[in-house]
């Protein structure tokens, strides 16, 4: 975003504006000191101008200062904020253009109030270093937000997806698809597959691909489901598809280098899901399914079926269609974990148009075990521990209306296992009860769907005698504390 001249220009009209502050002495007045018109000194305390060497004499002398110290880069303390991020790399990544801002605009704001910035700037600073934020999760959470303003839905992916699909048809059986995807990488783009294994590299085990750019060739774990290593190979052809050559190496992110890498990467993503599962078949698929009078919870896993894809995948891909050709732009999509240790991880969270709960914020927390995104797992646990799973995923549905907040929404869920690890996951698509919803969704209220009062975290619950419950509401007891607190001054005040 900003050259190292622009940095120098920023930070010397920053100083300039500071010490006339501190001078108390308005623009005019500068201007009558120096003999330098008050527009021209108002551009170069925004920092698009920077001054000749007499005009800084000038200025310095005006001030009451001198010149070594006008145009050196230290700066007081206030200032210290602002100059710290000009410096850091995050307003060179930060995808404005994305947002439509101009990065002009964005200095002359710095510019313009440059203490008030600096406080800002500290403070979120302050609460990075709280909550360990690290680079990679701002970047998600900026790539959330453009996901967010798109519904979603990218039409320039989608034909992208229908360009190559129209010169690479999917193959029949859907069994046939990893064959045809390493057909592409290596006939049309020069690309080396290898499969590996933990004798191999066992320090790669926990990954599910990775690619050598020097060599062009991917690294697959042997350990992947059919549906994994299709989508590993469809993400593979896309960033070649499109072009991306600034891009993450490994399947998950390790360690973000840029916003590109992580905006390519969903990019690429994006594309795989989108030939892996063609827009046109699928809607045909959820306008049958959206008119039935019925839930059937095995309707999604028959709809996965035929085509070798995730759940996470099928799930994803239906958030595209739901919001861009149902007009359901309000939904939530959720992964969360299970681990061995049966703790719940929210790993994964994408909301439309509002922070929906439950949400990141309360990952410290104990989820409520009544929302069928943790107790689908909870069911899938006991299967697999009592041997009666079958192995492959399971499907609910559910109303969860919160005990909080009075939010009402209808949740879709399907629970797996995630090899090459042993941590099972549930893939949850949520949307608020609401008239448009009922008008869509015929049998939203099929008697059969559970209804069911739920928290957000059993920290946080008010539900009594609840025979889930996890851990005591702790922070709802301090809540109603503070407020009878302030309920009883109130009343020392006024009665």
């Amino acid at each position: 975003m900003t050259t190292d001249r622009d940095k120098v220009r920023l930070i010397f009209g920053l100083k300039l504006r500071q010490l006339r502050n501190d001078r108390g002495l308005s623009t005019y007045d500068l201007a009558s000191r120096t003999g330098l018109s008050p527009s021209y000194l108002n551009e170069i305390e925004k920092g698009k101008k920077y001054p000749k060497t007499e005009k800084v004499f000038a200025i310095a002398k005006a001030l009451e200062t001198d010149y070594d110290t006008l145009i050196s880069l230290k700066v007081s303390k206030q200032l210290e904020p602002v100059v710290e991020l000009l410096n850091s790399n995050i307003l060179s990544e930060l995808p404005f253009d994305l947002f439509g801002i101009e990065p002009g605009y964005f200095l002359e704001v710095m510019a313009s109030a440059p203490a008030k910035l600096s406080a800002f700037i500290s403070t979120l600073i302050e609460i990075g270093r709280n909550y360990d934020l690290k680079v990679e999760q701002f970047y998600f959470s900026v790539l959330r937000t453009y996901q967010a303003m798109h519904d979603n839905y990218f039409e320039d992916l989608e034909l992208e997806a229908d360009e190559f699909l129209a010169s690479h048809p999917l193959p029949t059986p859907p069994e046939e698809s990893t064959n045809w995807l390493s057909d592409v990488l290596v006939q049309e783009y020069g690309c080396t597959i290898e499969a590996y294994d933990d004798a191999a590299y066992p320090d790669l085990s926990s990954l599910r691909s990775v690619y050598l750019p020097e060599k062009n060739k991917l690294l697959l774990n042997n350990k992947l489901s059919p549906e994994q290593r299709a989508f590993t190979l469809a993400r593979e052809v896309g960033y070649h598809q499109l072009r991306l050559t600034v891009r993450p190496l490994e399947s998950s992110v390790l360690e973000a280098r840029s916003f590109d890498e992580v905006l390519n990467n969903f990019r690429a993503s994006y594309f795989a899901r989108a030939i892996l599962i063609p827009r046109q078949a699928l809607l045909l698929e959820l306008l049958d399914l959206v008119a039935q009078p019925n839930w059937e919870n095995e309707w999604l896993l028959a709809a996965m079926k035929p085509r070798t894809v995730t759940p996470e995948m099928f799930l994803l891909r239906m958030t595209n269609l739901l919001t861009s050709h149902f007009g359901l732009k309000e939904l939530f999509f959720l992964r969360f974990n299970q681990r061995d240790n049966l703790k719940f991880q929210l790993t994964k969270e994408l909301h439309l148009s509002k922070l929906h709960t439950p949400h990141g914020t309360a990952r410290d927390e104990h989820y409520c075990r009544r929302q069928v995104s943790v107790s689908i797992l909870n069911e899938l646990r006991q299967q697999q521990q009592s041997g009666q799973w079958d192995g492959k995923p399971i499907c609910r549905a559910q109303r969860i209306t919160f005990s909080t907040s009075g939010n009402a929404y209808f949740v879709m869920s399907i629970a797996k296992s995630s090899p090459p690890t042993t941590t099972n996951s549930s893939i949850n698509i949520g949307l608020p009860i609401t008239d448009q919803l009922r008008s869509v969704f015929h049998y939203l209220d099929d008697p059969a769907i559970p209804t069911t009062l739920v928290g957000e975290t059993c920290e946080r619950c008010p539900i009594p005698d609840c025979r889930e419950r996890a851990a005591e509401p702790v922070n709802l007891i301090r809540e109603q504390q503070i407020k009878n607190t302030q309920t009883t001054i109130e009343r020392l005040r006024f009665d």
